[in-house]
This record gives C-alpha cells, sequence and structure tokens, in this order.
C-alpha cells in the first residue's frame, strides 16, 4: 500500500492528527493504523477530563514555560474552542459536558495551597472561585472536604471511548483508510519516504506520524529517553440512584481532583455512575509494558478504602468496572515534540494525564510539521525543547523509586518537600500520573 502519509496509533494523537491533515489538505491519501482496536490504550481509558490547560496546570506552566505562559494560555483556549467546534462540526457525540473543574482540599495543609493556587489563577484573570469548607461541602458533600477551589469554564467531562469512535468515524468520511488489528512491526527508512511493516503487510509512505505514547520505544528507541511508563487505575460505580445523588450533592457535575501530590480524580458518567480513579502510579521495572498489568489488585483496594471514606454515605454502592493502563510521563508533565529518520517521521507524546485536549494541539504541530508548514507554533519552547532525560537502567528505577517514596513522604508530613523533591524541583524535574 502506497500513502502520503502513515499515522502509527489510533488513540487521539493519530486520530487528531489525521482529521488535521485532511482537513488542510483533503486530497491527501492518509493510512492509519492500530495494533488492536482503535482507542485501546490511554485514550480510551483516561478519566475523562477535557481540561483546556496545555501545560499540565497553571503552576507547571510558569516552573517550565513562564516566558511563553500567556501565548500558551492563548493557544489553550483556542484549542478548547477549536475542539469544541469539532464535536459540533462531525456529529460526535461523546456526552461532553462544560462542568468546569473543582480543586478540593482534604488536609490542612491543602487548603493552604488551594490559597495559593487560587491567587495564582486570578492574578492572571482566571475565572475562579475560593470556596470555604462549607461552601465547598454545598458542592460535594463529603466528610473529608475542606475547602476547594472552583474554574467554573475551566472545560468539563466526557467519554474518551465515545470521543475515539466520533473521531474515526470523521476521518473515515473524509477519506483516510483505517487499519484496526495491524499490529507494526518496524519503521524503516526507504528513497522518499519510510516504509511501516505490519504483520499484514507494509505501507509505503512520503511521511510517517508516531502516535503510540508509552508504546513508542518499541518502534523508535530513541523515544525511551523521554518518558517512563507508569500504570493508572480507576473504578467506575453502579448508577446511582437519585437518592444516592442527593446525598453527595455534587449538582455542577464538576471534575473533581484533589490537592495531594497523590491525588484522586473523579467524575459522574452520563449515567451518573461515579468514576473514581488515580493516587497510584505504579511503574515496572525497565517500564515494563502487558496486559498483565491492567488490572493490578492492590490499586484497585486502595481506591476503594479511599472511596469508601470520602463518600460514607455510598458505602453499600459496589464497582461494576476496573481497568487501568500505561501513560507516558515526561520530566516537566507535558509533551515532548520530536523528529527521526532523516525527518521522515514527527512524533508526539508523554501527555502526563492531560491529554484529552492537549492531543488536538499536538496533532496541529504534527499536521503542521508533516505538511512543511512554517509556523509560529515550531519556535515555542513547549514545541522545540526537550524534557530533562531519565536515565538509563538502573540508575531510571532507583531515581524513579525515590521520587514516588518522597511524593509519599511528604503527603504525610503536610506537604512538606523533603531534600530530593527539593532538588529536583530545582531542575525542573518531576514524576506525576
Amino acid at each position: 500500500m502506497v500513502a502520503d502519509v502513515a499515522v502509527v496509533g489510533g488513540g487521539f494523537t493519530g486520530l487528531w492528527t489525521t482529521l488535521a491533515l485532511l482537513e488542510s489538505q483533503p486530497s491527501l491519501s492518509v493510512v492509519l493504523v492500530e495494533a488492536g482496536r482503535f482507542g485501546v490504550g490511554a485514550s480510551g481509558r483516561n478519566g475523562g477530563f477535557l481540561d483546556p490547560s496545555l501545560t499540565h496546570g497553571l503552576a507547571n506552566g510558569q516552573r517550565h514555560f513562564a516566558a511563553e505562559l500567556a501565548e500558551l494560555e492563548k493557544l489553550a483556549e483556542e484549542n478548547y474552542v477549536g475542539f469544541r467546534a469539532a464535536l459540533n462540526e462531525h456529529a460526535i457525540d461523546c456526552s461532553f459536558e462544560p462542568t468546569g473543574m473543582l480543586e478540593v482540599a482534604t488536609q490542612p495543609w491543602q487548603v493552604v495551597a488551594l490559597h495559593e493556587w487560587f491567587a495564582a489563577h486570578r492574578d492572571r484573570g482566571h475565572d475562579v472561585e475560593l470556596l470555604s469548607g462549607a461552601q465547598a461541602q454545598e458542592r460535594l458533600e463529603s466528610p473529608l472536604v475542606q475547602a476547594a477551589v472552583r474554574r467554573p469554564n475551566a472545560g468539563g467531562v466526557l467519554d474518551p471511548a465515545a470521543l475515539v469512535d466520533g473521531l474515526a468515524d470523521a476521518v473515515t468520511a473524509l477519506g483516510a483508510q483505517l487499519r484496526e488489528q495491524s499490529q507494526v512491526i518496524a519503521i524503516e527508512a526507504a528513497n522518499g519516504g519510510a516504509v511501516v511493516r505490519t504483520e499484514l503487510g507494509h505501507v509505503r509512505a512520503r511521511k510517517v506520524v508516531l502516535a503510540t505514547d508509552a508504546w513508542s520505544r518499541e518502534l523508535v528507541p530513541q523515544t525511551r529517553k523521554h518518558y517512563v511508563t507508569v500504570y493508572d487505575y480507576v473504578l467506575v460505580t453502579r448508577p446511582l440512584s437519585s437518592v444516592e445523588l442527593a446525598s453527595i450533592g455534587w449538582k455542577g457535575r464538576e471534575g473533581v481532583s484533589d490537592a495531594g501530590n497523590h491525588f484522586h480524580y473523579f467524575r459522574l458518567t452520563s449515567d451518573d455512575r461515579i468514576l473514581w480513579g488515580g493516587y497510584d502510579a505504579v511503574r515496572h521495572h525497565g517500564d515494563a509494558l502487558g496486559e498483565q498489568f491492567d488490572r493490578w489488585p492492590p490499586t484497585f483496594d486502595r481506591l476503594e478504602r479511599h472511596f469508601r471514606a470520602f463518600f460514607p454515605q455510598l458505602s453499600d454502592v459496589e464497582f461494576t468496572h476496573r481497568w487501568g493502563g500505561p501513560i507516558a510521563v515526561t520530566t516537566r508533565f507535558t509533551p515532548v515534540f520530536g523528529t527521526a529518520f532523516g525527518g521522515r517521521l514527527h512524533y508526539a507524546l508523554g501527555y502526563t494525564g492531560l491529554g484529552v485536549g492537549a492531543t488536538r494541539f499536538a496533532a496541529r504541530v504534527l499536521s503542521e510539521q508533516v505538511l512543511g508548514v512554517q509556523s509560529p507554533l515550531a519556535e515555542l519552547a513547549y514545541v522545540r525543547k526537550r524534557p530533562f532525560p531519565f536515565p538509563p537502567e538502573p540508575m531510571r528505577s532507583i531515581a524513579v523509586g525515590l521520587t514516588q517514596r518522597a511524593i509519599t513522604k511528604a503527603d504525610a508530613n503536610d506537604g512538606r518537600r523533603g531534600v530530593w523533591l527539593r532538588v529536583l524541583d530545582r531542575f525542573g524535574v518531576g514524576l506525576d500520573s
């Protein structure tokens, strides 16, 4: 098979990039190949939070991209508006609710942190509210909630698997050729382009887009230095009754996270289940990947205990679904962009948990690179600068282990960051999920 562009990876990055390419140049021939089903990776398994931020939050953006943060915030808003417009234009029903976001404090030190967080958002002119304990309880009834910051216009929640399906339908309608169950064995440079070899044949293309996130190192080994792989897990309850919903408030249906270093994120689904995830970021030695890690009983048990403590009024509500999967995490928590095979291949990876919106922006960057468009986006430090690399093994596992233990200790010590975390902070290096 011959194509202008071969896109490897049928998640958000691959689908949005295919859409951007075909909307820019409808005459392009684009083939999208996926090892399993579209969205089988992080795109279909994430929490479904559409946060407009491109920088993994305001504080992280200030830390890494202070000089261009105003421009990145403008681009983030444009991206969010474009995201919603694309849902309408392509009739993608992914149960999107523009609920905004709610950050809650469950410990006294987190209340202090939320005051600082609120001030940072207010000073940049964001629509933000600082809620006292009583006000926060009016929005979300839990004995653990002590304060909250609400961002009423900061995105919302959606069904990520339905978004994948809708994007797949959209690119098919524009003429893309989609190939599921096509495991890529290798990508090789060739005269005038590259060859993508799969178990079922090969695609010869002028350009290749690698959109495989945590699996990227398997095909382009040079990407290994950019990220570590951690597994994130979620639980989902059965649908709540009207009485159960009333017992927890949550009339605003915001996407919620708590302010711990080890944090939980949770939201209501369109059929009134609670999706409850986060806290653990489980990494296996050598960044090992495998279906055997998709279910991790110790984390499922821990998440259930935390859920019961947060919502004791739902102590009898059972969980009907449990799942997990790998994500790529860079040291600055934002995606890294790069090329290989002498510029024949372009990639983006490492969204670290806020990829629902950021993947669409990455697709814009990738499509411009593939098409050779001279764009100011290419000059952004966000795009051109690489994050601090992770060391090879065994130092990689040692460093990650030290960091995870230090984060746990900080949560138990009123948020005070020890020597190791302060050193990492100084160099702009971290680990998150």
